[in-house]
C-alpha cells in the first residue's frame, strides 16, 4: 500500500507543479488619491519636523493621566473587543490558506449482509462481510489564482483588524485625556462658581443692610439677590457634570462606574503644552491607524475582485483513495488486499446565464466603494489636522489676552483692597472687583481646558502625534518609522 500511495502522491505532485508553475500570486491594487495633497499643512509651522511619538500622553507630565490611560489600554472593553476581531481575522486567514493544500481524511467502513437463503441460492446472493480502511485525498488545483487571492484578501483583513486595535487604542487614550482634562476644568469651575456665589451673597447682604437703612432701593436688592440665586442654580449642574465625568472615565478605564476614578486635587496645576510636530500630510497615510485599516480593507476588496474574476477560469479537482480491505464471502475469508482509486475532474464554465459576470460586477462595486471610502478618510484626516492646528493657534492667542486681563484685574484688586482698608471705598466696590477677578479666572480655566483639548485633538488627528525634532531630520526618515504596536503594554 505504501508503494501505491507513494506513486500516486508523486503523480499528483508533478501534475500540480506543472499546473501552478505559470500561475503568479494575485496582487492587491494600489490605492490612489484623486485629490493631490499639499506638501505642508496650511496652519503648520515650518520647523515642526516629524518623528514617532507613540505614548503622546506622557508629554503632559501628569502621572494621574498616564496611570488612567495605561489602565484603559489594558482594561477598556472596546479595545478588548477589537482584539477579538484580530483572533477572528487570523482564523479566517488560516481557513483560506488551508484551501491551497490538499485535504487528507482517514476513511473506514464496515458492512455485513446476510440473505438467509439456502446454501445453493447463496452462490448467487452471498453473505458478505467487508472491512475497509484507507486514506483519502481531495485537492482543488488553483489554476485561476482565486484561492491565492482569497488567502491574500484574508491576510489584508487580518492587517486591517490589527490596525483597528491601534485605532481603538488611539481613540480610547484620547477620550480618557479629553474627559480627564474636562473633569479638572469642571472641578475648578465648581470651586470658582461657589466662590462667586459666596461673594454675591455677601453683596446681597450688604445691599439688604443698606436697604434697611434707606440707602438702597428695592430694585438694587432684587438685582443682588437674583444674581446670587443665578449663581446658586449653576452649582447643581456643575456637580452633575463632575459626577458624570467621573463615571465616564471609570467606564473608559474598565472600572466600576460607582467608584471615584479621579480624586480631587485642590492644588492641581494645568500642564504646559508641548511643541507638536506635524510633518507632511502624506505621512498620515502611514501614521493614522484608521487610514491604514481603510487601505487594508481596500486591498482585501481588490483581491476579492480577482478571486471573483478567477471563476471564469477552468477548475481542476484531484481525488485519491488508497487503503486495505478485509473481505469475507459466505464465510470464506479472503486475504486482506490493497485498493486504490485516483481521479481528476476538469470543470470549464461555458454557460451560467451571466451569474459569474454579475458576481464580478458586484465585487468590483465593493472594491470601488472601499477605494472611495479610503479617499474620503484621507481628506477627512487632513481636515482634522488643519482644524486642530487653527484651533490650537487661535486658542494660544486667546489665552494671552485672558491672562493679560486677569493680570490687570488682579493688580486692580490689590489696589481696591488697599483703598478699602484705608476706608476710601465701600465693601460693595471691593466685592464687585472680586467678582470680576473670579470671572476672569473662569475664563482662564476655560482657556486652559480648550488649550489642552486642542492638543489632545491634534495628537489624535495625527494618529498619535509627532515630536518636534531638529530641522536636519528629513521627512524620508519619518516615513521609515515603524507603526504603533498593537499593545503599548507588551
Amino acid at each position: 500500500m505504501k508503494y501505491i500511495m507513494r506513486n500516486h502522491i508523486i503523480e499528483i505532485s508533478i501534475l500540480s507543479a506543472l499546473l501552478l508553475s505559470g500561475c503568479a500570486t494575485p496582487e492587491a491594487s494600489i490605492a490612489k488619491l484623486e485629490t493631490p495633497l499639499s506638501i505642508t499643512y496650511h496652519y503648520a509651522e515650518a520647523e515642526k519636523i516629524a518623528s514617532d511619538e507613540i505614548e503622546w500622553w506622557k508629554n503632559f507630565n501628569d502621572p494621574i493621566l498616564t496611570d488612567l490611560i495605561e489602565k484603559g489600554l489594558n482594561n477598556n472593553h472596546d479595545i478588548r473587543t477589537a482584539m477579538t476581531r484580530i483572533t477572528a481575522a487570523d482564523a479566517m486567514r488560516d481557513v483560506q490558506a488551508s484551501r491551497l493544500l490538499p485535504t487528507i481524511n482517514l476513511q473506514a467502513s464496515a458492512s455485513k449482509s446476510r440473505s438467509g437463503f439456502p446454501q445453493a441460492v447463496k452462490q448467487g446472493l452471498p453473505d458478505i462481510r467487508a472491512y475497509n480502511i484507507g486514506l483519502g485525498l481531495d485537492w482543488e488545483i488553483d489554476i485561476g489564482g482565486g484561492l491565492r487571492a482569497a488567502k491574500s484578501a484574508a491576510e489584508s483583513d487580518a492587517m486591517a483588524a490589527e490596525y483597528g486595535v491601534v485605532g481603538a487604542q488611539l481613540v480610547i487614550s484620547s477620550e480618557i485625556a479629553r474627559n480627564y482634562f474636562t473633569l479638572r476644568a469642571a472641578q475648578e469651575r465648581l470651586k470658582l462658581v461657589e466662590a462667586l456665589a459666596a461673594t454675591q451673597h455677601e453683596s446681597a447682604y450688604v445691599v439688604s443692610r443698606r436697604y434697611a437703612q434707606g440707602q438702597s432701593s428695592q430694585f438694587d436688592l432684587d438685582i443682588a439677590e437674583a444674581g446670587a440665586d443665578t449663581l446658586d442654580a449653576q452649582i447643581p449642574q456643575l456637580r452633575v457634570w463632575v459626577a458624570t465625568l467621573q463615571s465616564q472615565i471609570a467606564v473608559l478605564v474598565g472600572e466600576n462606574p460607582s467608584s471615584c476614578a479621579v480624586q480631587d486635587t485642590p492644588d492641581y496645576s494645568w500642564p504646559k503644552s508641548q511643541i507638536i510636530g506635524v510633518s507632511q500630510p502624506s505621512d498620515l497615510l502611514r501614521r493614522r491607524p484608521d487610514l491604514m485599516a481603510a487601505e487594508s480593507h481596500y486591498s482585501a476588496e481588490s483581491l476579492r475582485s480577482k478571486e471573483a474574476q478567477s471563476q471564469t477560469w477552468p477548475k481542476l479537482f484531484v481525488n485519491a483513495l488508497v487503503g486495505r480491505q478485509d473481505f469475507r464471502i459466505n464465510g470464506l475469508d479472503l486475504a486482506p488486499v490493497s485498493f486504490s482509486n485516483v481521479a481528476a475532474a476538469f470543470v470549464m464554465p461555458i454557460f451560467n446565464a451571466g451569474r459569474i459576470q454579475a458576481g464580478i460586477d458586484a465585487q468590483n462595486a465593493q472594491e470601488n466603494e472601499a477605494l472611495i471610502a479610503w479617499q474620503k478618510s484621507v481628506l477627512t484626516a487632513v481636515k482634522e489636522v488643519e482644524d486642530s492646528l487653527i484651533v490650537q493657534s487661535e486658542e494660544i492667542k486667546r489665552g494671552e489676552k485672558v491672562k493679560a486681563a486677569l493680570n490687570r484685574e488682579s493688580h486692580a484688586l490689590k489696589a481696591t483692597q488697599s483703598l478699602y482698608r484705608e476706608g476710601q471705598i465701600d465693601k460693595l466696590t471691593l466685592l464687585d472687583i472680586q467678582r470680576v477677578v473670579l470671572g476672569s479666572k473662569l475664563a482662564l480655566s476655560d482657556h486652559e481646558l480648550q488649550r489642552l483639548l486642542s492638543d489632545v485633538q491634534l495628537y489624535k488627528a495625527l494618529g498619535g502625534g509627532w515630536s518636534s525634532e531638529n530641522k536636519a531630520k528629513t521627512v524620508s526618515d519619518s516615513n521609515s518609522s515603524n507603526p504603533i504596536k498593537v499593545s503599548s503594554n507588551e
